[in-house]
């Protein structure tokens, strides 16, 4: 076994690490962002912290440093299963971010960077159920525990069509089946205390005040 794929998952985490939801938020106003709204470091609470232009560069930098994890993992030429690997090991990044203390966001945003180069069909498709849902509902959290229950669900519909064996080689379906459903437990876990607050009726809806923690980010 070459070196490649361990050195892949670890510089994908460490790109997932980089904090830019912190960093937008700590140069704008002087503050922590996890110390407001939901205490997560993810473009959601950037909104509540400094307005929609600075959590709009919050969501394509977090997204971007996951496409970038993509991108380089391929670029080492690492097998399928590593490149999986990377891919969780960026949304790790981003959750539990070395430069943070291993308190990060809720990695939302890194994941649909990740996944719209690593299995961009069913990202769109995933991406359709996050904003169905929250036109519906104007739940935030709901969108994105949605499509993160969609995703996996949808990958296996690719993988038995036959579509990744003619894409990326025939073990591709299986090691991205695994990456995806991982990512999406990270994003579910995650949303944990949403999903309580949610059964309980108190989840704060889009456009109005987030209770103290724990709204999506």
């Amino acid at each position: 076994m070459t070196a490649a794929g361990p050195v892949a998952v670890a510089l994908s985490y460490l790109l997932g690490s980089l904090p830019w939801s912190y960093l937008i938020v700590r140069l704008h106003r002087g503050i922590d962002v996890r110390t407001i709204g939901s205490r997560s470091a993810g473009a959601t609470n950037v909104l509540r912290a400094s307005g929609k232009w600075a959590a709009l560069l919050a969501l394509l930098l977090d997204a971007a440093k996951g496409a970038a994890a993509v991108v380089l993992a391929r670029s080492l030429d690492v097998g399928s299963w590593w490149l999986a690997a990377a891919a969780v090991a960026a949304v790790a990044g981003h959750v539990f971010p070395l430069f943070l203390g291993f308190r990060g966001g809720k990695g939302v945003a890194t994941a649909a960077g990740v996944l719209a180069l690593l299995v961009p069909g069913a990202a769109l498709g995933a991406l359709a159920v996050f904003v169905v849902m929250v036109a519906w509902k104007r739940y935030v959290s709901l969108g994105s525990i949605s499509a993160a229950v969609a995703l996996p669900l949808l990958v296996g519909v690719y993988w038995l069509s036959g579509a990744f064996r003619e894409e990326q080689g025939s073990d591709s379906g299986a090691a991205l089946l695994a990456g995806t459903a991982a990512i999406a437990v990270f994003v579910i876990v995650k949303h944990r205390a949403n999903l309580v607050r949610l059964r309980a009726g108190t989840e704060s809806r889009l456009g109005t005040s987030p209770p103290e923690s724990g709204t999506s980010g």
